[in-house]
């Protein structure tokens, strides 16, 4: 701060606001900022009272400059465009309802209001699971009755139906897709689940836009400022340069990373599909136009945001143009805007990549648990399948010691399938450090859930198979991964119960994990794999389409009827989700530990708060497994008794030489007080 020997001036509203905030900021005070935000916020009197927004944007400002700067110091526009972020984040408080407003509070009281073991999920297409909008109210009691108070809807808004990679190329981020509803349509859902009390997740796509939006139209049409919001060539030189560093995202259907634009005679970059051109967010005007969108999900009353692909969103010449740190820088900077100006809006980023480099998206160093608030923890969810298919834990623990650094204040979403594939995306020293080897590892996986290894109950298929490399994904529903569609073709009852087992096992070690619980439409009542989409041009080229049913309403209607396969996994989730809801020390506290391995066909670990320890035991083994009762007694404690609640048990604890035999596929809920 500056000092002189003259008398000091009258100190202004911000000087006066740092002052009595010092010893609750660690920013270093910029006079020159503040004094500049201070004008800006006279200049631009709002309708309403500036109320909190006016201390958050003072506590938050040095920051945002500084993330602003370190991207855009050099350019041209940077200042101007700096100034118009500020509009933007001033704009977007104006327009954030006295509703949402109050929710923010709500929220903030909570403190991390997301990291609760009350809430949990489904993700689900809306045409597929209802139809449309108008239609999603009234099934709002089926979710209820699952348990289920958080829904994310998958993309909705104008895409080609052509072109649209599921909703994920984007003609206008502010259109509801007629294919759904209208925006009246979704605040009304937005209001009927707030009147619910239940949670709503979007998703934006940072990353690109669909060549049919508004802005790659202009740049079609010759202007060359929206040119700029791209990437584009005059020849192939530089795009040869690009793809010598950069992998195929989708090397079947759309191989390369860059596609040629007839109209400008051009290449444009495209790194996921032909019809979606990556935006260039090194010109700061595409970073204030993203954010303007950002808030504007943030007002119609979205409590988590999930940025789709935020690995790619910053492109660099002779990289891989993936996780480089301009993007985190990006994810920060937007992180700080949306807590000053939507506080309540949670932000989920959707990096699908190496467990190491998720954990990044949490932010690091000075950012810890200030970048993200949620990453999905993909690694964990293939790590299942892995110990599914081999019934060997041993691969999953090796990698617990990385996915444990998650910091406090931040939450996975777990989760067995989604929409997308599974991709095994573990490291080979993980196979390595479990004995096995790892391409014949990886090979075996991939054969056994593709149904290519003899005697695999499994039936999927692979997904954007590497003709260079054999890498590949995985794609099939939860339920046909698990047996259910080959036993039920059998017409084998046996094979039918130990599927559902099966399913039920997987569900119980996501849910109880940590982190919010995210289902995936369908999965709660078994659906198989859904092969009508190889009559549809539009999707035939995408097996992906085989995980993502249409839902038959008469068919889930059958979870009223006794031991139907709907009912029993539909009440064997029902049944989980609710002891999770009963159970505190489920909420995401960083308060898990993972058990001695000892049986390696058998995972645990144990949730604990207070005097209360919740031991969660998953064999994954087809055969009747034994455990030493010492296990119970592993981390210093000595409980008697230990309540399963599961089966709604009390078992007594026996001697450290006796066994408690866990049956084949079965998990196990065990509660202690000690």
């Amino acid at each position: 701060m500056y000092y002189s020997k003259s008398p000091k001036p009258r100190r202004s509203a911000v000087e006066q606001y740092y002052e009595a905030t010092r010893g609750f900021n660690t920013i270093v005070y910029n006079y020159l900022i503040h004094s500049k935000i201070e004008k800006f916020l006279l200049d631009n009197q709002p309708t309403q009272g500036w109320g909190a927004f006016y201390p958050r944007l003072i506590a938050n400002a040095a920051i945002i400059h500084d993330l602003y700067f370190e991207l855009y110091g050099a350019h041209p526009q940077g200042q101007a465009e700096f100034d118009n972020l500020l509009l933007t984040m001033a704009r977007a408080f104006q327009n954030r309802g006295a509703d949402l407003q109050a929710r923010d509070l709500e929220k903030a009281q909570q403190d991390h209001w997301f990291l609760s073991n009350e809430i949990a999920g489904m993700s689900l297409y809306v045409d597929r699971f209802c139809g449309n909008l108008k239609k999603l109210p009234e099934k709002l009691a089926y979710l209820k009755r699952l348990g289920v108070n958080f829904l994310h809807l998958m993309p909705i808004f104008e895409s080609p139906e052509d072109e649209s990679d599921g909703g994920y190329a984007v003609s206008d981020f502010r259109k509801v897709d007629k294919r759904f509803g209208t925006l009246a349509d979704l605040q009304k859902v937005r209001q009927k689940m707030a009147d619910e009390n239940m949670y709503l997740m979007l998703d934006i796509v940072l990353n690109h836009t669909s060549h049919h939006h508004e802005w790659a139209k202009r740049a079609k049409a010759g202007e060359i400022a929206y040119q700029d919001y791209f990437h584009f060539y005059d020849d192939r030189t530089l795009p040869d340069l690009f793809e010598q560093t950069m992998p195929d995202i989708f090397p079947e259907a759309s191989p390369g990373s860059f596609s040629y634009v007839l109209e400008l005679k051009k290449y444009v970059m495209t790194v996921f599909h032909h019809y979606q051109w990556d935006l260039n967010y090194a010109n700061p005007r595409v970073l204030v136009d993203m954010l303007d969108n950002i808030f504007f999900y943030a007002n119609l009353g979205v409590d988590i945001l999930r940025i789709d692909a935020p690995a790619f969103i910053w492109k660099q010449l002779g990289t891989t143009c993936q996780n480089l740190p301009q993007a985190h820088t990006l994810l920060r900077l937007i992180k700080q805007c949306v807590a000053v100006a939507t506080p309540g809006m949670a932000l989920l980023g959707e990096a699908i990549v190496a467990p190491q480099e998720i954990m990044k998206y949490f932010g690091t160093e000075h950012f810890t648990a200030r970048e993200c608030d949620f990453a999905y923890n993909a690694t964990q969810m293939a790590l299942q399948w892995d110990a599914l298919a081999t019934g060997d834990t041993r691969v999953m623990l090796a990698a617990q010691p990385l996915l444990q650094q998650k910091p406090m204040g931040t939450s996975w979403i777990t989760y067995t399938r989604c929409h997308d594939d599974i991709g095994l995306g573990y490291d080979d020293w993980m196979i390595a450090q479990a004995g096995f080897e790892a391409y014949e590892h990886r090979k075996f996986i991939k054969d056994y859930y593709s149904g290519s290894y003899e005697g695999s109950p499994a039936v999927g298929a692979l997904f954007s198979v590497n003709p260079k490399t054999q890498d590949a994904r995985i794609s099939g529903s939860l339920a046909s991964l698990c047996g259910l569609e080959k036993a039920a073709q059998e017409s084998d009852n046996q094979a039918i119960s130990l599927s559902i087992q099966k399913i039920l096992l997987m569900q119980a070690q996501s849910f109880f994990l940590g982190g919010v619980p995210m289902l995936f439409y369908g999965d709660e009542v078994g659906y198989t794999n859904d092969y009508s989409y190889l009559n549809d041009e539009a999707k035939n080229y995408d097996n992906r389409w085989m995980h993502r049913p249409i839902i038959d309403w008469k068919k889930n209607k059958r979870i009223d009827i006794a031991q139907s396969i709907e009912n029993q996994v539909f009440s064997g989730t029902q049944k989980l989700l609710t002891i999770r809801k009963k159970l505190p020390e489920v909420a995401d506290l960083k308060n898990l530990t993972w058990l001695s391995p000892h049986n390696k066909h058998i995972a645990a670990y144990v949730r604990n708060l207070g005097n209360k320890k919740l031991f969660c035991l998953f064999n994954f083994s087809n055969r009747l497994t034994p455990l030493t009762w010492y296990i119970f007694r592993e981390l210093g404690d000595n409980p008697t008794k230990v309540y399963e609640h599961w089966r709604e048990k009390t078992y007594s604890v026996g001697k450290d030489y006796e066994h408690l035999l866990l049956e084949p596929y079965h998990f196990y809920l065990f509660e202690a007080e000690v």
